[in-house]
């Protein structure tokens, strides 16, 4: 059981980054210096995406994946081959040795075969993750599985393809009874086989009806929380930034690079007052369920990378405040500092000092969370 006085994990996201950034110089060429810099930075757990679709089909097949953008550091900017097993357990093993859990999560990459069209129902997507799951197992690496996300930003079409025969448009509501079922019969596929995992669908959207939505599928809630989104600000439409547009066209970018710290800087207080907003309603939709909270894509910009005209101090700046203000809620089990804690993002990952700093005050701000909100989290935190 979790006890008031338990302790937050430090928590990075390397999505499919870890496998398929593997040139020389992509920041994951050399899995042991990456960790080892990751350990150094304070960080207690990374996310990764396992590409069950992909195991559950055949886990040592070699898959073409396509790029799902080329204007973002995460993943591979053109056509890639990557052998999923023994990939995964074998970085699995790597992270055990530096005393890093490993949460699971899947992107649903896409392939030249398309595989993950073939998930038809929410049992077949369970039994993909047995699979991937059964696996791990195999090599006695569950004990370093920290907790199962059976798919990014649940119901994203651009994640969720399956769901609607296409990437595009707009998503479905999590106030749909489909849209649960799907989560709740294929967490209970998987569950039937491995109980002792605590299993989620991340979220990056609606969180204004929060009320209306039926969670009690999920061990604890992960939403995806930055300033930019549009239930929380106009920061985007004022730059006319667009996500979604900005996977292929480099015009967002110099949009960007041309006027995105100005308008932060230009007023503060009311981009920070509107994340703290935005926090505060993850902690409350926390507290309505009775339902502890991760997060590891968080608190500034969605999208940012070294470039001509980018600098990193008001992203640090402003991910530092959101990190401050969802510590002082008790609610979170597990914190990111930002969504940019890889080696890909030079700028972010040199500066060793602000991780530490960040990651020690995770480990220094006790909970609140009761033991009957959860039987499964109390593997999620340090006591």
């Amino acid at each position: 059981m979790l006890t008031s006085g338990s302790r937050p994990l430090a928590i990075a996201m390397w999505d499919f980054s870890w496998l398929e950034r593997r040139w020389s110089g992509g920041g994951y060429e050399d899995w042991g210096a990456a960790l080892d810099g990751l350990a150094e930075r304070g960080y207690d757990a990374v996310r990764i995406d396992a590409y069950p679709h992909l195991v559950g089909i055949d886990p040592q097949r070699e898959w073409e994946l396509r790029p799902v953008w080329t204007q973002h550091a995460w993943g591979a900017p053109d056509r890639l081959r990557v052998r999923v097993q023994p990939a995964l357990n074998e970085f699995i093993a790597a992270c055990a040795q530096r005393g890093i859990a490993v949460a699971l999560s899947s992107w649903f990459r896409d392939d030249r075969s398309a595989a993950r069209m073939t998930i038809a129902n929410p049992r077949r997507l369970g039994e993909m993750w047995v699979r991937t799951l059964d696996g791990i197992a195999a090599d006695g690496l569950m004990g370093h599985v920290l907790y199962a996300d059976l798919c990014n930003e649940y119901p994203l079409p651009l994640w969720t393809p399956f769901l609607y025969g296409t990437e595009e448009g707009e998503p479905a509501s999590r106030t749909d009874p489909e849209v649960v079922r799907w989560m709740a019969e294929s967490i209970a596929t998987v569950r039937a086989r491995h109980p002792g995992v605590p299993y989620c669908f991340s979220f990056c959207n609606e969180f204004d009806s929060y009320a209306q939505q039926d969670v009690d599928c999920l061990d604890f809630l992960e939403p995806h929380l930055w300033m930019v989104q549009e239930e929380c600000s106009d920061f985007y439409r004022r730059l006319d930034y667009g996500l979604g547009p900005d996977r292929f066209d480099p015009a967002h970018y110099s949009r960007l690079a041309a006027r995105g710290e100005a308008l932060y800087r230009s007023d503060p207080e009311h981009w920070q007052a509107r994340l703290d907003g935005h926090i505060r309603r993850a902690a409350d939709w926390s507290r309505h369920v009775a339902k502890p909270l991760i997060t590891t894509e968080c608190w500034a910009i969605v999208n940012y990378k070294d470039w001509p005209g980018l600098d990193w101090g008001w992203v640090k700046e402003l991910c530092e405040h959101g990190l401050t203000t969802a510590l002082a809620t008790g609610r979170w089990a597990a914190l990111a500092t930002s969504n940019f804690c890889g080696p890909q993002f030079a700028g972010m990952w040199r500066d060793v000092g602000w991780h530490q700093r960040l990651t020690a005050q995770i480990h220094d701000c006790a909970t609140n969370l009761s033991a009957d909100e959860s039987p499964v989290v109390r593997q999620l935190t340090k006591e």
